[in-house]
């Protein structure tokens, strides 16, 4: 993981935010031990606010991985809430069943293997807070996939918005800045895409949040 904020500044933020339960540090102890680039506590007790924030009913997540923001986010729903993990890895998303059940968030949560930009398609809106953190040149389709069900005062996010290990944050600082540099790799791109994307759309409203790896948070304000 590539973290925007110093140790540091880091560790004052985690001490700020919510204390993670025993099973979010089962999921970070995961992480840590078999490198899995999971959004952090940082990020995870921002998803968890901006649930709480939007009062959100239903959450969707384009890539859940083995659970870990889904696990933060569900604290937040109300009974009768909804959070549709999506993940391609079949492993994974039995860990994030798994996780979510140990948290009591087995009853909230729908799991759906395969193509999130599929899964989709199967759900109605609205949703209240989704989350985008797949593969990063699909991310524009992710957000005009979703875009007709976001909800008035609902936030679309995308992790990796600054960097990770596979952005050139100084070449996606450019492309943002309006410039054209040579060697683009296809995640930087994909990225500076997104953002165009979102910070281009009039019912939107985005800024980017330096936690984690970087996250864009775009609020539906018609």
């Amino acid at each position: 993981m590539v973290d925007v904020l110093s140790d540091d500044i880091a560790r004052f933020v985690r001490a700020v935010g919510p204390e993670p339960d025993e099973t979010l540090r089962e999921m970070d102890d995961y992480a840590d031990r078999e490198g899995f680039p999971h959004v952090g506590p940082e990020v995870g007790a921002f998803l968890r606010f901006l649930a709480r924030v939007t009062d959100a009913d239903r959450i969707f997540e384009f890539g859940s991985g083995y659970g870990y923001s889904a696990y933060w986010m569900a604290e937040a729903l109300p009974e009768g809430g909804e959070i549709v993990l999506t993940e391609v890895d079949e492993d994974e998303l039995e860990m994030a069943r798994d996780y979510m059940a140990a948290g009591g968030y087995d009853d909230l949560a729908r799991y759906e293997l395969g193509d999130a930009l599929e899964s989709v398609d199967a759900y109605d809106g609205p949703f209240d807070v989704t989350l985008i953190d797949h593969q990063k040149h699909r991310y524009v389709d992710a957000f005009e996939a979703v875009r007709p069900k976001v909800s008035v005062g609902g936030v679309v996010v995308a992790d990796n918005a600054i960097t990770s290990g596979s952005i050139q944050f100084e070449t996606l600082h450019e492309l943002v800045e309006g410039g054209s540099p040579d060697d683009v790799t296809e995640d930087t791109q994909g990225i500076a895409d997104y953002l165009e994307c979102v910070t281009g759309d009039p019912d939107f409203e985005t800024v980017a949040v330096p936690l984690g790896e970087g996250i864009a948070v775009s609020y539906r304000v018609s």
